[in-house]
């Protein structure tokens, strides 16, 4: 999955073009989080993530069929470009880090036209070199155990996002969402407001039959929701994290 602003010249990996290609796999890809107030997560990572961020979802492109689509999100920040987990010195303040970025600069895409699948790599990352850095193919042109390492991760990420896709798919058709917003007051006067996001709608829940409740609860969604809404008592967690920064550089 390609996200616009994170993978920003995004080329597909070829064993010709790209043989004598490097990763300086020690640079810190943290800073590319900076711009984020959320970011895109997969459903196996709502137990990690859950512990540090508010799992909230947003509307996304129409699929191919012309669908309304939605993908839950990891919640950085109070007001668009805010991140308030990405330090000055360009550390991650957060015991969990997103996947995605994980695997950054690499991630996998969809052939235009078909329907196989290409690593590809984001030409503007600086760790990308012909002279410095781990060899991503070996003399006779094969992957290197890097390589495979990196192909394995950003395979498995897709499969899960997949099942992402199709698990919100299933919460737009069961009508299980609805708009969120979040209204805070700060001492100084000053009001926040999170606004554009969706969250359960726990009253839809509760008009599912019995039969549909069950259901969700075999194929894990009830799970999964049950974990969101536990991950919403993070926003507060978040406005204290704002209040805390705004105050240490008041100090200094």
């Amino acid at each position: 999955m390609i996200v616009t602003n994170l993978h920003k010249e995004p080329i597909a990996l070829d064993t010709v073009l790209h043989r004598d290609l490097r990763l300086k796999n020690e640079l810190n890809a943290i800073p590319r989080l900076a711009p984020f107030t959320s970011f895109v997560i997969s459903v196996s990572e709502f137990a990690d993530a859950a512990m540090n961020f508010p799992i909230l979802f947003v509307r996304a492109a129409q699929d191919a069929l012309g669908r309304d689509t939605v993908t839950p999100v990891a919640v950085f920040g109070m007001k668009p470009g805010e991140n308030l987990f990405v330090t000055a010195d360009g550390k991650w303040d957060a015991s969990y880090i997103p996947a995605m970025l994980r695997a950054y600069p690499f991630t996998m895409a969809r052939i235009e036209g078909s329907d196989r699948w290409a690593m590809v790599f984001d030409n503007t990352w600086e760790g990308m070199s012909r002279t410095e850095g781990i060899s991503l193919f070996n003399d006779k042109g094969e992957a290197s155990e890097l390589l495979n390492n990196v192909h394995k991760f950003v395979q498995e990420l897709e499969t899960d996002l997949e099942r992402t896709r199709q698990f919100c798919a299933a919460l737009l058709e069961m009508k299980l969402l609805k708009p969120m917003r979040f209204d805070a007051t700060l001492a100084n006067g000053e009001q926040l407001s999170v606004d554009g996001f969706m969250t359960l709608d726990e009253e839809a829940v509760g008009k599912l039959s019995d039969t549909q409740i069950a259901q969700i609860y075999r194929n894990g969604m009830l799970g999964l929701l049950n974990i969101h809404l536990l991950s919403l008592n993070n926003m507060r967690r978040l406005l204290d994290r704002r209040l805390n920064q705004a105050a240490a550089a008041a100090k200094a």
